[in-house]
């Protein structure tokens, strides 16, 4: 018997869409998965770090009813988590920011500092 599993696609935000949801009030959860080290340089205010080695483990804190926007340095670990979440299930709808801080240090907010 052939069961087919449906995966939802990855959705990504930009950076400038994802300021101006923001900024007209729409709620997300910013879930940023570097590493403190990281977050201690920048961060997206109201964002909670969850490590992406930790995210196994603590996937269980995420909200299944508020859409989530995982959040890295540039987009690569967490377009994995996003897919990761996806994967396993996950009900919330899950957005990768398209190119990381470092985009929305370049598109959004040219004072967030850069490394």
């Amino acid at each position: 018997m052939n069961q087919h599993v449906k995966h939802k696609t990855m959705r990504a935000i930009k950076p400038m869409q994802l300021y101006k949801d923001l900024q007209r009030g729409k709620k997300y959860f910013l879930l940023d998965v570097r590493e403190p080290e990281e977050f201690a340089i920048c961060h997206l205010q109201n964002s909670v770090l969850i490590p992406m080695h930790e995210i196994p483990s603590r996937s269980h804190e995420l909200p299944q009813n508020v859409e989530i926007v995982v959040i890295c340095h540039h987009g690569v670990r967490s377009a994995h988590i996003a897919n990761y979440l996806e994967a396993i299930g996950h009900q919330a709808t899950i957005y990768n920011l398209e190119g990381g801080l470092h985009a929305w240090a370049t598109q959004v907010d040219k004072s967030m500092p850069t490394y």
